[in-house]
């Protein structure tokens, strides 16, 4: 075991106070405190860390998408001294994707399908390379006109409207990794929790690390998500300075979002590090 201590916020999710018109407010909130964590059983995570090019090839999906300046400055102003941090230590580093891609371009992604493979072959599960995820392979609920209607509002009322849809599928046509999170070597890459998961058991590693966009969207519920690993077992932190969130109209100006999303990981999932800490810390 490399055992290390490393800075960490959590959220002390007690006591109500019920002397106080809002009980709530009698809990002990967030509080620092060094922490180990062992670097042979601990992997950072990259997750969706996407090329969304510029507004100008694609201003439907800026609208559509308003933290992807977000997190263009955090690939630009975070990812190149915290990944080669990483990279320099022999901290291990996982890439969470989608097949768009083309996750095939990369030696890691072999790996992983060859685990995946292993891993399938004494309990029944899909074939190595499958994207399905355990829901889609138990199958999805039958649909009807009610539902195909209500699907079509909320997609041109909702998210993300009908005039920015063509943009946003141009943009995934030729999806790419950010050129500041793009995976070098055969550092493992993954589309799915069954692949991250496999990864996981082969290189004994039971807390992820994730960074990558967005905290409150794909690295909570996609695949490869915190709450998949979680129900597996792993411990499930994050990175402050590496992720952002999707932020409506009333809580983009102070990032509120973000924030509740910082406090549910702290609540329910792992631990919140600063840049900086991890970076010194991984260092020494």
């Amino acid at each position: 075991m490399s055992r290390i201590m490393i800075p960490a916020f959590y959220y002390q999710q007690f006591d109500a106070d019920y002397s106080k018109h809002v009980p709530a407010e009698g809990y002990g909130g967030w509080k620092k405190t060094e922490l180990p964590i062992d670097t042979d059983h601990t992997a950072l995570v990259v997750m969706h860390a996407w090329d969304n090019g510029t507004i100008e090839q694609y201003p439907g999906w800026y609208r559509a998408v308003e933290y992807i300046r977000r997190a263009q400055n955090i690939a630009d102003g975070i990812f190149p001294e915290l990944l080669g941090a990483v990279r320099q230590s022999g901290f291990r580093l996982f890439h969470v994707t989608i097949p768009e891609a083309q996750p095939s371009r990369f030696k890691g992604y072999a790996r992983v399908q060859s685990l995946v493979a292993k891993d399938n072959s004494c309990c029944g599960l899909a074939e190595s390379g499958s994207t399905e995820s355990a829901a889609e392979e138990s199958g999805t609920v039958e649909g009807d006109p009610v539902l195909d209607e209500l699907r079509r509002f909320r997609e041109a009322n909702v998210f993300p409207g009908l005039h920015n849809q063509p943009d946003i599928n141009r943009g995934f046509s030729c999806l790419n990794f950010m050129k500041q999170a793009m995976p070098q070597g055969d550092e493992p890459v993954v589309i799915n929790s069954e692949q991250l998961f496999a990864l996981c058991k082969s290189e004994g590693i039971n807390h992820l690390i994730y960074t990558g966009f967005a905290i409150d969207g794909c690295l909570l519920i996609s695949p490869g998500g915190m709450v998949d690993m979680s129900r597996r077992g792993v411990l499930c932190s994050t990175i402050r300075q590496a992720v952002t969130a999707i932020e409506n109209g009333e809580s983009a100006r102070n990032e509120a979002a973000k924030e509740l999303a910082l406090w549910r990981v702290a609540l329910l999932y792992g631990f919140v590090y600063n840049a900086d800490d991890f970076i010194n810390s991984i260092s020494k």
